[in-house]
């Protein structure tokens, strides 16, 4: 499917975050907003995301997640302290 531009306005710390994000993870932020309105779309069209989407215990952790990211408590680590490279 070609591709086509969006230009999108954020405040600058959640741009910040996203391209620190993105750059942590080894991907764009192009990417990072495609995976993220492709799985609302899925959910919003009631279609089947993989497996390990549906587990509980995958949900609790994105939940734990994405509480830490909101209450400021989350603790980033580089590409190199994870990886041990």
């Amino acid at each position: 499917m070609p591709k086509t531009r969006i230009n999108i306005s954020l405040d600058q710390d959640l741009a910040d975050f996203a391209r620190l994000f993105a750059e942590e993870n080894r991907t764009t932020v192009a990417e990072v907003m495609t995976q993220y309105l492709l799985t609302l779309k899925r959910r919003i069209d009631n279609e089947s995301t993989e497996a390990v989407l549906s587990h509980p215990a995958f949900a609790k952790a994105m939940e734990c997640a994405q509480q830490k990211l909101i209450d400021g408590s989350a603790k980033w680590h580089g590409y190199d302290e994870v990886f041990d490279s």
